[in-house]
């Protein structure tokens, strides 16, 4: 091998004295300077210097202790390592110095110092020729035993680690492709050692010395390594730790680079995520940033901020089901089964789910609807999505939005910020793993608004179908496609709801049930949960009919059925006291306690414990008593309607239809009205509106009392109930009048009559809004005859047929209508006029 033809360092070096270790040929290692002379070499040569000559300065163990380092030079070593400074970083916390990432290329002897200040500067003889490393040649004879020994040595050592460790993986495939002359340097600098016998390592000039003196350095590590997996059970994560690795190394000809354990792994797992990105089927635009972003993230130091930003971005794009969607299940028939299975009534929502699932065997591309389920709580709108989905066969996610009220929990944040994150919709797909779900927005209507934005408006996106087949997250910054997803909102009322959000849905209403209705989900769903939850069966507890509506009537008064289930269930957890004291005293006794039963039934006549109970336990009106307490609920329709100035409205709020009282009553004064009860804007336009159509029609109807202005002389106080309660609207109209017309004539309203609808200054009755919910309310309250605005005639047929059944209605167009239906034989008149036509 002619030196002639090999590499070369350069014959003189300027030395660079370290106190953190030994450099060997092979390895890379990391040197911090801060002394004069270091420093000096660094700002002079490396920073300065231009050429790639320039970069290779010798490296020569300082055994001085570095805390009693002076200017004056200290005994040098013979031999050192020239290195290639690949890296120089500069800081000035604590003190200035610099940080060099060296790797060591060959061996030198020192032959003469030609400079000491301002840095060393030397006459260097190279040692090991370069190369010897990239020839091959086999050694004979001894040299050849001893390298195939410290190669087994080493297989061994390897193999003692975890192989799916990706640097240990990629140490043994370096074993098989490095060269046997180059593995003393490499495994020294790798494994434990101390840094005299490293020096002895680098001393060892000659090959065979250099195989004797790190093969003994093996073996110990090896033997430490099975007294290791004797002593302890060691966890995977701890395998890779047992080698100190520090740094890999680079072969002048022959790249060799072992980084740090995390550098190394995370190299592999760049190769995984590589092919994860190629595997998860994105459109091409998405696939073309997940590549962009993977090149950058090779690219990108581990310490870097950003390389973490990346990689969880490289992985949530890689999570997301970008073309993986469930089948369908598109039977219509076992579809009306299972829909009638869960939920008794609601057939308006029902007959849409199976409109859809018809589509859908029709035209197999069809978008998801975005659907919205408006009614009063506790009616069932969030487990009828649920229904939904397990009718369909597809992926269910619930997305609560009460009280969100920042953009970025639908839209997601930029990735510039610290802690940045997808939104909702993009980590409910994730979760999901598929690209249909159902997903159910709860509570769409309690949406907030605040500096971070409006929610309602970043939903626009979301809930458009000629959008969201390119909705576009903050955080991915890619396009997604939302077309598939069948969306269905719940909410309270429309009232608080956005009208351009409003808009981009399909409404359906979900009334609140019939009394009939909520006897029949009670024995079919809530009585049978609650007996499963509270351990019982049918045969210890039986809930009769009668006994359900007496709690329907006398201890909820709802839309819903929530209050009911909870009262269900202070029933099961009553009865499961009286079961379990059963069990406890009839128990079987052994023996042994059969000789103290006589004293055990007088001690239980006295403390009062009675026999096990008759199974099964039937609840009477009496029980219900006992453990409800007394109705919270009275029938007091009747008894406060025993004076002029009172009548029945009909209201509606969220939690379904109320009926509402409203009292008047007058006194000497200046012809003022009061209002109380905390009314809006609207309702007190309305009574307004009604006593001036009571004072231009008071000659007509009779209600003078001798002069031409009823409220000359009087002041009119107007009141509803429950103060508390906040009212508004203009469906009370019609109640104001029919309260001051009872008021001013001395007549009784009918205790069996609700009323509801607008008025105008002419006395016209206009139509109004949420008649179902009102009239279900009146029917709960037992009232007989209920007074609507003609135009609301159509509405009734959302009315269940036994509920019109047992209601007299009145459509009124005009207010002479209203009043001949309020008041046992009309109410008289004294001239008659042409009738006023509503021609709205």
């Amino acid at each position: 091998m002619s030196s002639n033809s090999g590499i070369q360092i350069p014959s003189r070096l300027p030395l660079l004295c370290t106190h953190d270790g030994v450099l060997l040929p092979g390895s890379t290692m990391r040197i911090s300077v801060d002394t004069a002379r270091n420093m000096q070499l660094v700002k002079s040569r490396l920073l300065k210097g231009t050429s790639l000559k320039s970069t290779i300065i010798g490296v020569i163990p300082n055994t001085r202790d570095p805390e009693h380092d002076s200017d004056e030079l200290p005994s040098l070593h013979s031999i050192g390592t020239a290195g290639l400074a690949v890296q120089v970083v500069g800081s000035n916390w604590p003190k200035p110095h610099y940080t060099l990432l060296i790797t060591g290329l060959c061996r030198f002897r020192m032959t003469k110092l030609l400079r000491e200040k301002p840095f060393l500067v030397a006459e260097v003889e190279q040692l090991d020729k370069l190369e010897q490393y990239t020839e091959g040649d086999q050694a004979d004879g001894e040299l050849g035993e001893l390298s195939q020994r410290f190669y087994q040595a080493a297989v061994q050592l390897v193999g003692m680690l975890d192989m799916s460790v990706p640097v240990v993986a990629k140490l043994r495939r370096l074993l098989d492709s490095l060269p046997k002359e180059t593995l003393p340097d490499v495994l020294a600098s790798m494994i434990r050692t101390s840094n005299k016998e490293k020096l002895q390592v680098l001393d060892a000039v000659d090959l065979e010395e250099r195989f004797k003196k790190a093969l003994p350095l093996l073996t110990r590590q090896i033997e430490g390594l099975k007294l290791l997996q004797k002593t302890r059970k060691l966890r995977p994560d701890d395998d890779k730790r047992v080698l100190a690795i520090r740094k890999g190394g680079v072969f002048p000809g022959r790249q060799f680079s072992l980084d740090e354990e995390g550098e190394d792994e995370d190299g592999d797992d760049t190769a995984v995520l590589e092919k994860k990105v190629k595997a998860a089927a994105m459109p091409e635009a998405a696939l073309r940033v997940c590549l962009k972003e993977l090149k950058r993230l090779k690219k990108m130091p581990e310490s870097m901020p950003e390389y973490a930003l990346t990689r969880n971005y490289l992985e949530m794009m890689v999570e997301l089901p970008w073309s993986k969607s469930s089948k369908d299940c598109l039977d219509i028939r076992a579809a009306r089964v299972l829909l009638d299975n869960d939920h008794y009534a609601m057939e308006k929502l029902k007959r849409r789910v199976l409109e859809y699932l018809a589509v859908r065997q029709l035209k197999s591309t069809l978008k998801g609807p975005i659907l919205c389920f408006v009614g009063p709580p506790g009616v069932g709108k969030t487990s009828v999505g649920r229904s939904i989905a397990r009718t369909l066969g597809r992926e269910f996610h619930r997305i609560a939005l009460g009280g969100v009220c920042d953009q970025s929990d639908i839209r997601g944040h930029r990735r510039t910020y610290v802690g940045s994150m997808p939104g909702r919709i993009i980590n409910g797909l994730k979760t999901v793993g598929v690209n249909n779900p159902v997903f159910l927005l709860d509570e769409v209507d309690k949406l907030g608004k605040s500096l971070q934005g409006d929610p309602a408006a970043a939903l626009l996106e979301v809930l458009d179908p000629e959008q969201n087949h390119s909705f576009t997250d903050h955080y991915l910054n890619v396009p997604f496609d939302l077309s598939q997803v069948l969306f269905i909102a719940t909410a309270n009322t429309t009232a608080t709801i956005p009208p351009a959000l409003l808009d981009r849905m399909e409404v359906l209403q979900v009334p609140g049930y019939t009394q009939e209705e909520k006897v029949e989900i009670a024995h079919r769903h809530l009585i049978p949960h609650q007996l499963e939850q509270h351990g019982l069966t049918p045969q210890q507890l039986q809930i009769p009919q009668d006994t359900t509506k007496d709690i329907i009537s006398k201890y909820t008064r709802e839309a819903g059925v929530r209050s009911l289930e909870r009262k269900i269930g202070a029933i099961c957890r009553a009865v499961a006291v009286k079961v379990a004291e059963g069990h406890k005293v009839s128990r079987a006794e052994s023996p042994a306690e059969q000789h103290a039963e006589q004293n055990t039934e007088n001690k239980e006549e006295g403390s009062g414990i009675t026999a096990p109970p008759e199974m099964p336990i039937v609840i009477d009106p009496i029980a219900l008593k006992d453990i409800l307490g007394p109705p919270v609920f009275e029938m007091e329709v009747s008894e406060r309607l025993t004076l002029p100035g009172v009548a029945i409205g009909l209201a509606w709020t969220p939690m379904g239809g109320e009926i509402m009282f409203v009292e008047a009553s007058r006194m000497e004064g200046e012809g003022q009205l009061t209002l109380t009860g905390q009314l809006g804007d609207v309702m007190k336009e309305s009574a307004h509106l009604a006593i001036s159509w009571l004072r231009s029609n008071a000659k007509t109807y009779l209600l003078t009392n001798g002069s031409a202005d009823p409220l000359e002389g009087t002041d009119i106080h107007l009141h509803f109930p429950a103060g508390a309660v906040t009212k508004d609207g203009p469906s009370a109209g019609v109640t104001i009048v029919t309260c001051l017309a009872s008021l001013l004539s001395g007549r009784l309203v009918r205790s069996d009559v609700a009323m509801t609808g607008e008025i105008t200054l002419r006395g016209l009755v206009l139509p109004v809004g949420g008649i179902k919910d009102k009239v279900l309310a009146a029917h709960r309250a037992s009232l007989k005859r209920v007074i609507i605005p003609k135009r609301n005639e159509k509405d009734l047929e959302e009315i269940p047929p036994h509920v019109r059944a047992d209601l007299d209605f009145v459509f009124a167009s005009t207010l002479d209508e209203v009043l001949n239906a309020a008041f046992d034989g009309g109410f008289p008149m004294a001239v008659s006029h042409p009738q006023v036509v509503s021609k709205l």
